[in-house]
């Protein structure tokens, strides 16, 4: 293997173990998010999206160049079984077939995985907005729960105090305050309603990213699984050939 398919076997490798930390389920969206705003992190997401650009260029140009080999040992005449040729040479040719399909392998699963990479971290990071979204919507809904109780307390003992002075000066006064308090209790509730509203819609986005989530985490696993039986039949297929 040469230098620059080590390189893009490491790379895969890397991708796939990055991927595999991403997934572990007891480590919430939030602390991920932390971690992405580490200072190093912040020197870096300048370029991010130019190295991203890259390194799908590189990947592209490396897959390309894995079919063309593909398809030059695959139509090679010495491919056939009945050509007077030395058996030495039709290895070869096949030993060059088999990792030319084993590079086009490496750069295209490298190529999909660096692309679900990216989707994965902002999936993250919009889960963890949504979160966030969500606690502040529910200490909203609490300050007004506990609001509106208190306004509640009060028009209960204005209420108690009308029932006690039934003729005052002051009957006026308490009127329009048990009035006002009534307003801010409906103001209250219409709030509480809007915040329950949002709450119910976080909480729906968040089930929706958690599933797009776990589909991709499928997806990944189904590929993988087949990356491997691809490779496992090519090895054999190449013991066999050099038996």
């Amino acid at each position: 293997m040469t230098f620059q398919w080590t390189a893009v076997a490491s790379f895969l490798y890397g991708e796939i173990a990055v991927l595999l930390i991403l997934c572990i389920p007891f480590v919430s969206p939030l602390r991920w998010r932390k971690i992405f705003r580490f200072q190093l992190w912040s020197k870096i997401s300048p370029y991010w999206n130019k190295a991203f650009l890259s390194i799908i260029v590189v990947l592209i140009v490396l897959f390309l160049d894995a079919i063309r080999e593909v398809r030059k040992y695959s139509s090679s005449p010495t491919i056939d079984k009945g050509a007077a040729l030395p058996s030495s040479s039709y290895d070869h040719i096949h030993m060059k077939l088999f990792r030319s399909q084993r590079n086009l392998y490496i750069s295209g699963f490298s190529l999909f995985l660096w692309l679900v990479l990216r989707r994965v971290i902002s999936l993250i990071n919009q889960l963890a907005s949504v979160m966030d979204d969500n606690d502040a919507l529910q200490t909203q809904v609490e300050k007004i729960n506990e609001t509106g109780k208190k306004h509640m307390e009060d028009n209960d003992e204005l209420k108690k105090i009308l029932d006690s002075n039934k003729v005052g000066k002051n009957e006026k006064a308490i009127k329009a305050e048990n009035e006002k308090l009534k307003k801010e209790i409906e103001d209250g509730k219409g709030e509480l309603k809007r915040l329950s509203e949002a709450l119910s819609k976080s909480q729906t986005e968040v089930i929706a990213l958690n599933k797009q989530s776990e589909g991709l985490t499928r997806e990944y696993d189904r590929l993988l699984t087949e990356h491997e039986k691809l490779q496992n039949i090519k090895e054999e297929e190449h013991d066999k050939k050099e038996l």
